[in-house]
């Protein structure tokens, strides 16, 4: 069983293996589940040893790629990598431990500034450069070539693949900030991709993405420049009513999960067969809105070997309904694993992170993960191993 915790290179470089694996060992995990592709963040780092907030290079790679692989985007290496090649000193120094290459796809603001014909683009044609599009070929290609560049040159059990969709209009871009009461409704229309390559691939599908275009642009400008603030329960009403109302936007926000599952596919294909694929399927929550981000549960699942679901919840109850509406959405026969963080600000600050388990055990899950070692207390990591043995009790 997929017993995981995240981890980040900077971090085991921080601390050394010498240090981490001897705490990393004591969850009673088999796998570590190392961001190999990153974006930029501020970190709070509790167990840190050169410091204690930490600020990763912003859309690089913490491999050593073969160049060769990729077209016209190829990845930018972190420096770090120089010092320490975490998945190649982990499979020499810590064979027990299976490796998975836990890969941010799209969601990378230096590659979107270099190639800005690239980049996601709003109904404005406002480019949202921290967003690569997946409607474009050269963005799908570098997604593919990563992917297998990863399950070529390393000894990895599996990737786990987060952003290979579009992100929401909101994702914690540096001071993001609006004076404007933004609701649901709005976001979405905010957030829906009318890029060169997205229009195009759309009228390949059937789908007049340049009329919902020019529709989507009036009603935001409407909104601007009106004086008014919808409540989010009457914007869920009007979402609700535009997606039954305009079948072009229904049809364009379907023809998005195909475009999302087929890059899923052709990444499942470029990679060595011992080599599982899970999908991270969204960013949002509840796991329910990833339609947002042209998630289909059923279809990733089909794409995929697994679905890995962040279940970020602040009590037990949450990671409960949450769990039972993804097998729902996936089916039964779905591979499914679970991410928890077994500390604030979930789970009562981690106090019920058993019970959260239990909850879990009733959807079947092939596996779960913590995040993450870098961000947790000492007291936070001594959890996970009483909760791992709780997933693997028959009674």
């Amino acid at each position: 069983m997929y017993r995981a915790l995240y981890a980040y290179a900077w971090d085991l470089l921080d601390e050394g293996l010498d240090a981490a694996l001897p705490a990393i060992r004591g969850t009673a995990v088999n796998t570590i589940t190392l961001a190999t592709s990153y974006h930029a963040g501020k970190f709070l780092r509790p167990h840190g040893r050169s410091g204690k907030v930490h600020f990763p290079k912003d859309g690089t790679v913490y491999f050593r790629p073969e160049m060769g692989r990729y077209g016209r985007i190829r990845p930018l290496v972190n420096p770090l990598v120089d010092e320490f090649d975490a998945l190649a000193e982990l499979a020499r120094v810590a064979p027990d431990l299976d490796r998975v290459a836990w890969t941010v796809c799209l969601h990378n603001t230096a590659l979107g500034e270099a190639h800005p014909d690239v980049v996601t683009r709003n109904a404005f044609g406002d480019p949202y450069w921290y967003s690569l599009s997946p409607a474009h070929p050269d963005a799908r290609a570098y997604v593919v070539a990563l992917c297998g560049d990863l399950g070529a040159r390393y000894e990895i059990s599996g990737l786990v693949l987060e952003t290979p969709g579009w992100l929401p209009y909101d994702h914690g871009f540096h001071h993001e900030f609006a004076m404007v009461p933004l609701d649901r409704f709005h976001k979405t229309l905010l957030a829906l991709d009318f890029s060169d390559a997205a229009v195009a691939a759309a009228r390949g599908a059937g789908i007049d993405a340049a009329g919902l275009r020019r529709r989507v642009r009036d009603r935001l400008e409407r909104f601007l420049g009106s004086d008014v603030a919808l409540p989010e329960a009457r914007a869920d009403e009007w979402l609700l009513a535009d997606l039954l109302g305009d079948p072009e936007l229904a049809a364009f926000l379907r023809w998005r999960c195909e475009v999302v599952a087929g890059l899923i596919r052709e990444v499942r294909a470029a990679l060595p067969p011992h080599v599982r694929l899970a999908v991270i399927p969204t960013v949002n929550r509840p796991t329910a809105a990833c339609w947002l981000e042209g998630s289909d549960l059923a279809m990733l699942a089909q794409a995929a070997d697994a679905l890995e679901v962040p279940t970020y919840e602040a009590d037990a109850g949450g990671v409960l309904l949450d769990a039972l509406d993804v097998r729902r959405r996936a089916g039964e026969g779905a591979d499914l694993r679970f991410i928890l963080r077994p500390s604030f600000p979930d789970l009562g600050n981690g106090t019920g992170l058993e019970a959260a388990v239990r909850h879990l055990k009733a959807v079947g899950p092939s596996g779960l993960a913590f995040y993450n070692y870098g961000h947790l207390r000492r007291a936070s990591l001594d959890r996970i191993a009483g909760a791992l043995a709780l997933l693997e009790d028959p009674s």
